[in-house]
């Protein structure tokens, strides 16, 4: 009860029940009734100094992020011959970080501009960077930018891309059947907590196979056939994290046509285009062929692996509307909700990464020096992956290796146990995470042989 409401005592002069006239017992009942009212608002308003109802101390302590924990036990470590391959981020042969030669042009380039400056992007972001970015995915001659069937907005790197086109889905996105996520299992740890905190459900599709260190094709598409209706399929558009296997062309199209026939939603996740295989086009492709096939579906972007703007958080957020005669009508709509959502969220977002990749994507010149560079990145990951199943096999190391080489991008789904993993880190100081995965970027010709004896050593210890 407030400190300033007050039930007085009975006093002598009050009279009994008995003798009190009709218009008192009326007061009296009037003041009793006032009075419970007051009782219940004093249980929804906190005196002061009194305890709320919500209270900081029964917050529970999270689990720290598995990966960002592996990083601080790394930087603790004092060994020489430690290994960091965790964190996925492009390393040079020395191991450390590499700004693409393109970028430090386009530093240039922005920095002598006499009207830079730093007003704020539109809410959508910079035009010539989400325009580019849409020809860079889908190409300049897609039917899909000639339709005007597409809306684009900047976002915080890929991350915020899949939040802005999970929470979109969440508030719009209707079907018959239950809303449900599918994710393939494995899949980037993140996924999970974006879709969730919007209050979409999930599942997992089969995607990697333990046998074949290769993707499960068959169960994946079994699932596929037996989702619901209307289910949104999360898919890796390529250099699939964490495993680093990928389906083939033909794969996709099978994909596709089963995702089509059970009129399931496409949302593309691709942070690796061009840095997997060295080729645009190819890495691509995937995106490409689901547009074309008519699919209304989104895609999240991101520029942080091959541009290495990681700290920059430059990303792109895609919605293709599938083809009709009220298409771009109905793409204007979305555009129009997608802006109010930005503008709650990040109001407008930041300028600078996308100012480089804008000045290098809109830039014939620095466009083609950027595909080398991409090709600098992605070749010595594939040099590195040859130079470490040689490495095993001539050890002689329990197991068959093929799939190091067969599998694509930053990352490798080694097949070591969580109890090799922790014996490396514990024998070794090599820092993976404990599903077995590396950053193939971690390593180069001055640790590959120490990490390849690491790993066999480990093997023969666990058996």
């Amino acid at each position: 009860m407030p400190p300033d409401v007050k039930t007085l005592p009975p006093t002598s002069s009050q009279t009994s029940p008995q003798s009190e006239t009709p218009e008192a017992l009326q007061g009296k009942q009037s003041a009793s009734a006032t009075q419970s009212r007051l009782s219940q608002l004093s249980q929804h308003i906190a005196p002061m100094g009194s305890t709320t109802a919500f209270q900081a101390d029964t917050v529970p302590q999270a689990p720290e992020d598995p990966l960002f924990g592996l990083m601080a036990a790394y930087r603790r470590d004092d060994d020489p011959k430690k290994v960091d391959l965790g964190i996925g981020a492009y390393r040079d042969n020395n191991a450390k970080p590499w700004v693409l030669p393109v970028v430090k042009k386009a530093d240039e380039i922005i920095r002598k501009d006499p009207d830079l400056n730093h007003e704020y992007l539109p809410i959508a972001g910079l035009a010539e960077f989400t325009s580019a970015s849409q020809k860079l995915l889908l190409g300049a001659d897609s039917p899909a930018l000639k339709e005007k069937r597409v809306t684009s907005l900047q976002t915080i790197s890929g991350t915020g891309a899949l939040h802005l086109g999970a929470l979109f889905l969440s508030k719009f996105y209707r079907t018959n059947a239950k809303r449900t996520v599918y994710f393939s299992n494995p899949t980037w740890p993140n996924h999970f907590q974006v879709f969730s905190n919007v209050n979409l459900e999930y599942q997992q599709y089969p995607y990697f196979s333990k046998e074949t260190r290769g993707l499960d094709f068959d169960g994946f598409i079994k699932t596929l056939k037996g989702a619901d209706e209307g289910s949104i399929i999360v898919l890796h558009a390529c250099a699939h994290n964490p495993t680093g296997v990928d389906p083939s062309q033909e794969q996709w199209k099978e994909i596709a046509k089963v995702m089509k026939e059970r009129k399931l939603f496409p949302f593309l996740d691709t942070a690796y285009q061009g840095f997997a295989s060295g080729d645009l086009d190819r890495d691509g492709w995937a995106i490409r062929h689901f547009v074309e096939q008519g699919f209304e579906l989104v895609i999240a972007q991101s520029y942080a692996k091959n541009f290495g703007l990681y700290g920059e958080r430059a990303g792109c957020f895609h919605f293709i509307t599938a083809p009709s005669s009220d298409a771009e009508e109905t793409t204007k709509r979305v555009a129009s909700q997608l802006a109010i959502l930005q503008r709650s969220e990040i109001s407008n977002p930041p300028a600078y990464g996308a100012r480089v990749a804008s000045t290098v994507l809109n830039n014939p010149e620095l466009f083609a020096q950027w595909k080398e560079d991409l090709k600098t990145m992605s070749g010595r990951i594939i040099d590195m992956r040859k130079a470490l199943r040689s490495k095993l096999e001539e050890l002689g190391t329990p197991g068959t290796w093929n799939h190091i080489t067969e599998q694509i991008g930053m990352f490798s789904f080694t097949g070591l146990t969580e109890k090799q993993v922790l014996k490396l880190r514990e024998d070794s100081h090599v820092y993976m995470t404990k599903n077995g995965r590396i950053s193939m970027a971690g390593l180069n010709t001055n640790n590959v042989d120490y990490f390849a004896k690491a790993v066999d050593k480990a093997l023969r210890d666990t058996q």
